[in-house]
This record gives structure tokens, sequence and C-alpha cells, in this order.
């Protein structure tokens, strides 16, 4: 269900400006998850079945403003918002008229989710590996959980030169989801209202 799968959808930053000191794949990601203070994108994610063929397109737009908050607006098939704001992530789907509601904190620690609080060393939960270039022309880079309790397998990051392109995740359930990001807007201004979610009348809330 793709509220259970919030945490499969991290993004990390995203800059064409920066200057690198080392064009190491695992060097730029560093550099991107430090670099940004806010970014908009366009999305379109993809779903897999167990067998590995696409069972699903999305497409939305996603926000980000660090520290803790980010915004996934899902338009297409489905209307449904992901938003994350002073320590807590609510999940709306509109077609459920259901809203959830969970705590952004140690108990989610070795989530992809974390990434994007500008809070977590990747080095100290994940393991970071290069896997090199494939045939859509970017650069990707494995991250694997230390916490054998995380939840997933991997992620991986794509970086098309100096610039995120996609991510990648694998869960423990045998489900992939795989995202690829266009019109990146670096450190635009971004009105604190995108952050404040209210519940639509008539949905049920439900809060861990």
């Amino acid at each position: 269900m793709f509220l259970k799968q919030i945490f499969a959808l991290v993004f990390l930053i995203a800059t064409t400006h920066s200057v690198w000191a080392d064009d190491a794949p695992i060097s730029r990601l560093k550099s991107f998850l430090a670099s940004s203070a806010s970014l908009t994108a366009d999305f379109k994610q993809i779903s897999f079945d167990k067998s590995g063929r696409p069972a699903q397109n999305s497409f939305g737009k996603f926000y980000l403003s660090r520290p803790g908050k980010f915004r996934w607006n899902y338009q297409k098939p489905f209307v449904q918002e992901i938003v994350s704001n002073a320590g807590k992530v609510w999940f709306y789907d509109a077609d459920l008229e259901q809203v959830t509601v969970k705590q952004l904190d140690d108990s989610l620690g070795s989530t992809p989710a974390l990434l994007l609080t500008g809070e977590v060393d990747i080095e100290e939960k994940f393991i970071l590996q290069e896997q090199g270039k494939e045939d859509d022309g970017m650069n990707w880079v494995k991250l694997s959980p230390k916490n054998e309790e995380s939840g997933f397998k991997y992620i991986l990051i794509g970086l098309n030169g100096n610039q995120l392109g996609g991510m990648e995740l694998s869960d423990n359930f045998g489900q992939l989801t795989r995202i690829y990001f266009s019109n990146i807007l670096l450190n635009p201004k971004l009105d604190d209202a995108l952050f404040n979610f209210k519940a639509p009348k008539g949905v049920d809330v439900f809060e861990n």
C-alpha cells in the first residue's frame, strides 16, 4: 500500500552550482546532502511487482525546506500527499479519505526519510558503494542500511552529472520503487504554509 511505502520515497538534495573537490559519485552525494536549503522538482515514480515488471506509474511535485520539512504531492493517477514538519509526517490518501500521522523520531532512525532532515550521518547509518554508470547515463551510489531492522534492503541514488537524477529503493517485502526527477529548482523561496498540513473535513485521522 502506497502510504505504508512513504519512507521508500526519499529524495536527496541536488545542485548544479557546486564545485566538487572530488569528482567521485560518493563525494557528490555527500555534497548534495549538505548543500541546499530548499528545492522543488517534478517527479515520476515507477513501482515494480515482485517479478520486476512495471506495475504503476505516478507523477507529482516535490518540495523540500531544510531542516526537516518536505512535501510530496502525488497528482496522477491518485491524489495523495505526504508532508513532514515539526517532527511529524502526515500521509493523506484522498481516495481512502484517510490521514495517518507518524512521529519522525529515533524510532525511524534508519529509515530513508530521516536523510531529509539534514541531521543524519550517512556513513554512520549506511554502507556506501559506487555502482558505476548505467544505460540511463547516471552514476549510481548504493546505500545499504547497517540496521538490519530498517525495513528495506538498499537505496540507490542516481547522479546525472552534477545533479541528482533519480533514486531506487528495494524493501524487505520484495517491492521495488524507482523515481526520476526533472525541472529541479535549487534554493527557491518557499512559503512555510506548504508544510502546514490540515486534514480535509470528513476524513479519518489516525495518529501513532
